[in-house]
């Protein structure tokens, strides 16, 4: 084995390209107006490396706990773990110290409650890599609930009241993501011989109700958004224009332009459909400057 094999397969196992997502820790501050002062951008970089290591945790734990299933996968058999580059209990073992460090650290360098938050997040992510993972309907919550938390630590690392609108928005977006990458990995795998033993669960949930759930979850978020947006009605004292409301049409346009995927059973990975796809990414710009634009009132 060559000497950097397996730090480079201790890495791609910590899922790199899905560190984007743990750029939901500026959410709540960027929804506030809080990101530009110095001890922001100090904890949010801080929150960001920690909710990162903890999130490469359950990688490496999950992976050497699905090693046997994802080599009957056609893609994931090439996953690091899988394909013998690191060892399983290489894979447990860094796991398991990135685990109870990140929390750690977090005890020591942010305050109370974020620590409290990252400690759950790794406690209940555990606990869907050990058994949840095989509950019905369960699978769906932990995994949303972990992209919610990811929205939440930010605020909480700086002290900001996290509004109804926000959670609202954050959790049931997040659903939509996630029911539309097991509804897509649903229909690539209808046809294979290994769909129930490359996820269990996928034998058991049906391509029509994973549709449902994806359907329902986009419809509240743009609800709650929608209503996020009208709640103070108008312009603000001193704006040009109610960008409040005009960033609806960012949002949902994003929306639609995700669900094209979803439709397709393209959307299960991800990461891959929002840096790929040149015009999700336009309105995501878009919506970005829309929304800067209600938040800084001008």
């Amino acid at each position: 084995m060559r000497p950097l094999a397996l730090p480079l397969g201790l890495l791609r196992t910590a899922r790199p390209r899905q560190w984007i997502k743990n750029g939901l820790v500026l959410a709540a501050p960027a929804a506030a107006g809080e990101l530009f002062s110095a001890h922001a951008a100090v904890q949010l970089t801080l929150v960001f490396l920690l909710f990162t290591a903890a999130a490469s945790a359950v990688y490496l734990i999950n992976d050497a706990l699905d090693a046997e299933a994802d080599r009957a996968h056609p893609t994931k058999c090439r996953r690091p773990v899988a394909a013998g580059q690191v060892p399983v209990p290489v894979a447990h073992a860094t796991g398991a110290v990135l685990a109870v460090a990140a929390p750690t650290a977090a005890a020591l360098l942010c305050n109370p409650l974020t620590a409290a938050l990252l400690t759950c997040y790794v406690v209940m992510q555990m606990a869907y890599c050990l058994r949840l993972k095989h509950v019905l309907v369960v699978d769906l919550v932990v995994v949303t609930t972990g992209f919610l938390m990811r929205a939440m630590i930010g605020g909480v690392a700086l002290g900001i009241p996290l509004s109804r609108w926000f959670l609202i928005t954050t959790g049931f977006g997040a659903l939509f993501m996630v029911s539309a990458k097991r509804y897509s990995e649903a229909v690539q795998l209808a046809d294979s011989a290994h769909r129930g033993t490359t996820r269990a669960l996928l034998s058991e949930y049906t391509t029509g109700y994973l549709r449902f759930v994806w359907q329902l979850a986009a419809g509240v978020s743009v609800l709650g958004y929608c209503l996020w947006a009208l709640e103070r009605g108008g312009a603000g004292e001193g704006a040009l224009l109610p960008w409040r409301e005009i960033s609806m049409i960012g949002f949902i346009a994003g929306v639609l332009r995700y669900a094209v995927f979803a439709d397709r059973g393209t959307a299960g990975a991800p990461e891959d459909v929002v840096l790929s796809d040149r015009g999700l990414q336009l309105i995501g710009l878009l919506w970005t400057a829309l929304y800067a634009l209600a938040v800084a009132g001008l």
